[in-house]
C-alpha cells in the first residue's frame, strides 16, 4: 500500500503540480517528499492524491475543513515567493499538511489552527514526520500570531471574503500574504505585499476553496 501511495504522490506532482507554471523547483520536491495521506483519516487515504480539496473532518466541530487541492496549493506557494530563511505564518493549517510543506521551504513556520482537535492532530503528525521547525498553535485564525511576527510570508489555507487588517499588520517590510479572496461564487488568489506602511495587492489566478472559519462573507438580510 505504501509503495502504491508513493507512486500516486509522484503522479500528483508530475501531472498536477509541475504543469501548473510552478517554476520554484523546491515546491514539487517538497510535495513529493511529504506523505499527504498521513494527514487524513484512514478511510480517506485512497483520495489523498486526487486534485480535490481533501476533507479532513466532516463530522466533528471542524466540519467542512480541507487540505487545499494540490494544484491550488502549489500555485499559492509560488505566489508567496518563500525563501529558505523566511519566517512563515500558516493560517488554518487543519491537520498540518500545509505546514509540513512550508517547513521544507522556510526556516520557521508558525501554524495557527482554531479547532483544538485538528491542532492536536497536526502536532502529532508533524512530530511523527520530524518537522521540528514547525510549531502549531491553537488560536483565532483572524488574529494570526503577532507574538512571533513580523512574518516574511503568510499563507491562508482557505478562502476569505476579505483579509483582516490584523493579519496584514503582521507582515514585515517586504513581506507577502497570499489568500484566495472569494464572494462565495467566484474567487481569485491575491498577493498582498507590505512596503513600509503601505500594503499593495495584485491578482494571481482564478481559484476556489471552502471559507476558513470566521472568513466567510457576512450575510445581510434586506426586509
Amino acid at each position: 500500500m505504501s509503495s502504491d501511495l508513493s507512486l500516486q504522490r509522484l503522479n500528483m506532482v508530475e501531472s498536477q503540480v509541475r504543469p501548473s507554471d510552478i517554476t520554484d523547483r523546491r515546491i514539487p520536491r517538497a510535495m513529493n517528499a511529504v506523505p499527504r495521506e498521513a494527514f487524513v483519516p484512514a478511510t480517506r487515504r485512497s483520495l489523498a492524491y486526487l486534485d480535490i480539496d481533501l476533507p479532513v473532518d466532516m463530522t466533528g466541530p471542524a466540519g467542512g475543513r480541507v487540505i487545499l487541492a494540490p494544484r491550488t496549493f502549489a500555485k499559492l506557494l509560488q505566489l508567496a515567493r518563500i525563501e529558505p530563511g523566511d519566517i512563515v505564518l500558516d493560517v488554518g493549517c487543519a491537520t498540518g499538511y500545509s505546514a509540513a510543506i512550508l517547513g521544507r521551504l522556510a526556516q520557521t513556520v508558525v501554524a495557527v489552527e482554531s479547532d483544538a482537535a485538528l491542532a492536536q492532530e497536526a502536532t502529532r503528525v508533524l512530530q511523527t514526520l520530524g518537522a521540528d521547525n514547525v510549531a502549531v498553535v491553537n488560536g483565532d485564525l483572524a488574529a494570526g500570531y503577532p507574538s512571533e511576527g513580523p512574518f516574511d510570508a503568510i499563507v491562508l489555507q482557505g478562502a476569505a471574503a476579505s483579509v483582516p487588517d490584523a493579519l496584514l499588520g503582521q507582515l514585515r517590510d517586504g513581506g507577502r500574504l497570499v489568500a484566495i479572496v472569494s464572494d462565495g461564487r467566484s474567487g481569485r488568489a491575491v498577493v498582498y505585499q507590505r512596503t513600509g506602511d503601505t500594503v499593495s495587492e495584485s491578482d494571481g489566478f482564478d481559484a476556489t476553496a471552502p471559507f476558513l472559519p470566521g472568513f466567510a462573507p457576512v450575510q445581510r438580510f434586506v426586509f
